[in-house]
């Protein structure tokens, strides 16, 4: 992994008061709106969410039985669902017993991004799903972040990851994906009267590939391995019969025979 997909652990706490504010409250719904339709038509009996979105809660539109959001940052806010406090590199859960990981701007701000992907790979089922919301690089939101000189501030000390490298990483870790919508497209101007006069550039953003958007949603299902049996070619050697003598047998090889 090279230093640039590497990202310094944060206060992440910077980043949920950031979602709480012009412009991350408008992407933090927009990304709501988007889990809300995802998770409307995922189904099984684990829900995990990774981390959380500001203050949102993002799994009510879920038919997963049991939701649970594993906390990483420390917070102490009222959740709707049970909490377990882990890391994201580090979940307190078995091995492929999950149906759906949700991951909310959780790669981009961790130092081993990777490893993190991989960890959500470990637990879950063969054919669950994994939804995930990142920063796209190669966008406004990209420019703004380079533009600001890669502050430490949140959300711009954090390592965006492009669209393609994520659907590499996947692939790497045995997921298909199945389906990706973005949302954003204006400059992530502070100023929310400013913001609104742009409305018009998310409209036409729709009509434009997700690789321009500020943010997207990526849903990805985990492969299953099978095996298939491949019939041996090797064959035993033909039996002596009896010990020490050998007698006279035929062997038919290609039409001819030929005599031992």
């Amino acid at each position: 992994m090279d230093a640039e997909t590497v990202a310094k652990p944060i206060d992440r706490r910077a980043l949920h008061a950031w979602f709480s504010r012009v412009p991350g409250r408008e992407i933090a719904l927009a990304q709501r709106g988007q889990l809300d339709r995802v998770l409307s038509n995922l189904f099984g009996y684990h829900l995990v969410q990774v981390g959380s979105l500001g203050d949102l809660d993002l799994l009510s539109n879920s038919r997963v039985l049991n939701r649970n959001v594993i906390e990483i940052d420390g917070l102490e806010q009222d959740q709707p669902y049970p909490v377990v406090r882990g890391s994201a590199t580090a979940l307190p859960i078995e091995s492929d017993t999950v149906d759906v990981v949700v991951l909310p701007h959780i790669l981009e701000f961790e130092a081993q991004p990777h490893e993190a992907l991989r960890e959500s790979a470990r637990v879950l089922v063969p054919e669950g799903h994994l939804v995930i919301c990142g920063f796209n690089p190669w966008s406004m939101m990209g420019c703004w972040r380079y533009l600001k000189g890669r502050q430490q501030s949140a959300p711009w000390s954090g390592r965006f990851l492009a669209l393609t490298r994520l659907r590499d990483w996947l692939a790497l870790l045995g997921f298909d994906v199945t389906s990706q919508t973005a949302c954003f497209f204006k400059p992530p101007f502070s100023n929310e009267r400013l913001l609104k006069r742009l409305d018009f550039l998310d409209r036409i953003g729709t009509r434009m590939p997700a690789y321009f958007a500020g943010a997207y949603l990526v849903l990805a299902q985990k492969r299953v391995t099978t095996l298939t049996p491949i019939r041996s070619r090797w064959r035993p050697r033909r039996r002596l019969v009896a010990v020490g003598l050998v007698g006279p047998s035929a062997r038919v090889a290609d039409g001819l025979v030929e005599r031992e």
